[in-house]
């Protein structure tokens, strides 16, 4: 066998390196004079974009930043956001994305148990950083978005200021730690995922395959980047592409078809929530919308009749459902446009880089139609969860992740979701999809939304309970849901209880938090 000297061996896997820096660096090979993102009518090429990516690293490293180091990041969509993870990427820093709809306290866990050496935070959330790490001791405070300096904070801008444009080379590792993301915590305290450079671009992979992503796609970027689908679903693989972005900073549904109008987008990601908003919206019919093209959904399970609207009143459109989640970077399975109406409900097939199965309790894989837990083996997949090496071996039983999701492969291979193992409900000793009750209530021409959850009874163990909210100028009575879930469902699995309210509460990604919604209703 030849036996390489350390220097080869150095020099060998430095030319096979495939890393996040290094797929800028290709894409600017290709596309250096082409529109790589819009922010605030400010547009940048990819030769700009890789230019403020380099003097952002040279100006880290200057100051001492190294590899390994972790950083935070606290903003919502901008154009330094970018900019700044793929700089972390060209040192070898670990880059964290921190949701901004978090408390103090929520954010000062994440910098404890991270071990943060520095922070990136828009000018807004600087003052909740300084309060988060008031006990703690952090060399780095950079500003985005800003060319004004405050206290320990230096702006980006300055931070950059006279460095080189030059590539920054740093020993690196395609499956060195490269980003930890923190779980939603819509139901238990946010888990730190770790990501490599491999599980990530492996991930980007799959997604421009298996969503037919190209080049010429002009995607809204309008879902928060701190959450792993927008993140790495569809601002990745458009870099890796050489695709064109508009990034917006909120999922505000007028300002995203305004923004499809004006720039003749093609592509769109949106949860359901936000699809449901749009649709919604008063304004929908008179927005020109027929560039779109390309749309996704994903995050949370697409009611049926929504997605039956959707294919009619943008009948230009073509529709994925991508189904996954952040430890598998996140994408797993995808249903095709002409699946959608022929596999109405489905979460589609294992993506290119994903094997999935279904099995029981003990790991052993059940017959096609039975529930089971979801698993995958995937080069996607994370290295663990940071610091929590119990949680880690629970998630890799048997050398497979298991996903916590509760669903169904039929014979052709498709995976339907039937819940998470935790939004399933024990109702007088029987279990009862919360899924399966809320395709119902949708089919109620009166319902914009609805939750279904449980709550805590002396009876019924589990009382199945539905927190709905109307169309405006719709009006239903809670008999008259019940009456209604009792001619679509067995009497057992109608709600015993139904409350109104104008609003559900929602992470920033669309995710409906249930974990609020039984602490407010078990009270009442």
């Amino acid at each position: 066998m030849n036996i390489h000297s350390d220097q080869s061996t150095s020099m060998i896997n430095r030319a096979r390196r495939n890393t996040l820096g290094d797929l800028l660096t290709r894409t600017v090979a290709r596309y250096p004079e082409k529109t790589a993102l819009t922010y605030n009518k400010r547009s940048v090429t990819y030769q700009q974009l890789d230019d403020l990516v380099n003097q952002t690293a040279h100006g880290l490293m200057e100051r001492g930043v190294k590899k390994e180091n972790k950083f935070v990041v606290l903003s919502k969509n901008c154009l330094d956001f970018v900019i700044v993870k793929f700089a972390l990427a060209r040192i070898g820093a670990v880059f964290i994305p921190i949701n901004y709809m978090l408390t103090t306290s929520d954010i000062a866990y994440i910098l404890n148990h991270a071990e943060v050496d520095g922070m990136f935070a828009a000018e807004e959330y600087a003052p909740t950083l300084d309060k988060a790490s008031q006990n703690l001791s952090i060399k780095h405070h950079y500003l985005l978005e800003s060319d004004t300096n405050l206290k320990e904070w230096s702006s980006l801008s300055t931070l950059q200021q006279n460095q080189s444009t030059e590539p920054v080379e740093a020993d690196i590792a395609d499956d060195d730690l490269a980003q930890i993301l923190y779980t939603s915590g819509t139901e238990s305290a946010p888990k730190g995922v770790m990501l490599s450079h491999k599980s990530i671009i492996n991930e980007y992979i799959s997604c421009i395959i298996d969503g037919k992503m190209s080049s010429e796609d002009v995607l809204v970027h309008a879902l928060p980047f701190y959450h792993s689908a927008q993140l790495h679903v569809f601002l990745g693989p458009s870099i890796y592409l050489g695709s064109s972005g508009i990034i917006l900073d909120e999922a505000n549904p007028s300002k995203i078809m305004e923004t499809i109008e004006n720039h003749q987008a093609s592509q769109l990601f949106a949860p359901p929530t936000v699809w449901i908003a749009m649709l919604h919206h008063p304004e929908f019919d008179n927005f020109q919308l027929t560039s779109l093209k390309k749309c996704y959904y994903g995050a949370a399970i697409m009611p049926r009749e929504i997605l039956r609207e959707l294919a009619k009143r943008l009948p230009n459109s073509r529709f994925w459902n991508f189904y996954g989640q952040t430890e598998v970077a996140p994408l797993a399975t995808a249903l095709q446009p002409e699946d959608q109406l022929r596999k109405l409900g489905s979460a589609g097939k294992p993506t290119l880089h994903v094997e999935t199965k279904i099995v029981d309790e003990n790991d052993i894989e059940v017959p096609r139609g039975e529930i089971g837990e979801i698993v995958h083996r995937t080069p996607h997949a994370m290295l663990g969860y940071l610091k929590e090496p119990e949680k880690t071996a629970e998630a890799y039983q048997n050398g497979w992740f298991h996903s916590g999701d509760l669903g169904t492969m039929d014979e052709d291979g498709y995976i339907t979701i039937i819940d998470r193992k935790k939004d399933i409900i024990n109702t007088g000793g029987i279990n009862v999809s919360s899924r399966e009750v809320e395709e119902v209530i949708y089919q109620m021409k009166e319902v914009a939304e609805v939750a279904v959850i449980s709550i805590p009874h002396d009876y019924w163990i589990e009382a199945i309970t539905a927190i709905i909210v109307l169309k405006d100028n719709n009006s239903l009575s809670e008999q008259a849901v019940q009456n209604y879930c009792k001619q679509e469902l067995s009497a057992f699995k109608s709600p015993k209880f139904v409350y109104f309210t104008e609003t559900l509460p929602k992470n920033p990604s669309g995710k409906v938090l249930k974990k609020d919604l039984r602490t407010l209703y078990e009270a009442k």
